[in-house]
């Protein structure tokens, strides 16, 4: 039998990564497992609810501009890391929460909340 359906983790291992982009042109390779963390792009990249571009192309356009992207990033990436490990894990929070620029704060809250994270 020449076509052979692709399984589950066959397909997940192909689609390891995803690019986010931002409003202002900047582009971020993350693996999928850090863009799950965020419920929106969960649903824009799930081939399975519906033939989504996104999900297709394996790119999440977020409109945000570039360094409140990173940030989303930066802090999704913190939680999927932080989420597999056990309670005896001293979890730095205060050490993340210090690189966020005060004047980003209400911005990046605005776009957390969008993403549902």
């Amino acid at each position: 039998m020449a076509d052979v359906e692709m399984t589950k983790a066959d397909a997940a291992s192909e689609s390891d990564w995803v690019r986010v982009t931002s409003d202002d042109g900047y582009s971020f390779l993350v693996r999928r497992k850090v863009a799950n963390a965020s419920e929106t792009m969960r649903d824009m990249l799930d081939t399975a609810v519906g033939n989504y571009l996104e999900g297709i192309e394996r790119t999440c356009p977020v409109q945000q501009r570039g360094i409140i992207v990173e940030k989303l990033l930066e802090y999704m990436s913190f939680k999927s890391y932080y989420e597999g490990l056990g309670a005896k894990e001293d979890v730095p929070v205060q050490e993340f929460m210090d690189r966020i620029p005060p004047e980003l704060v209400l911005e990046l809250l605005l776009a957390a909340d969008y993403q549902n994270m």
